[in-house]
């Protein structure tokens, strides 16, 4: 998915200026981030744990600006319960960033 790559970079660049290096472990940190929430998200046990960690994952997709990704999350946060079709979709994107 470049597009989204160079939306998130263009956001982190926003943050850290013209250090490829910082931008470059803002996205990691981003990425892991976004996995864990996707992990909270796979062992969450009930709506109120799925609705916490898509709203996390939500809030962290929006500050870089990763629009997909925090649509998706968005989706799920409305959600009662947890879906494993949405849960899935939600997997490959985090996978390609």
């Amino acid at each position: 998915m470049t597009y989204e790559r160079g939306t998130i970079d263009a956001a982190l660049a926003a943050v850290a200026g013209d250090e490829p290096a910082v931008i470059q472990d803002l996205r990691i940190a981003f990425v892991d981030s976004a996995t864990r929430a996707l992990e909270a998200m796979h062992m969450a046990q009930g709506g109120a744990e799925w609705r916490e960690a898509a709203l996390r994952l939500k809030g962290l997709a929006a500050s870089v600006n990763a629009l997909p990704l925090m649509t998706l999350a968005g989706q799920a946060a409305d959600m009662d319960e947890a879906d494993p079709a949405l849960l899935e979709r939600i997997g490959e994107v985090v996978a390609r960033l």
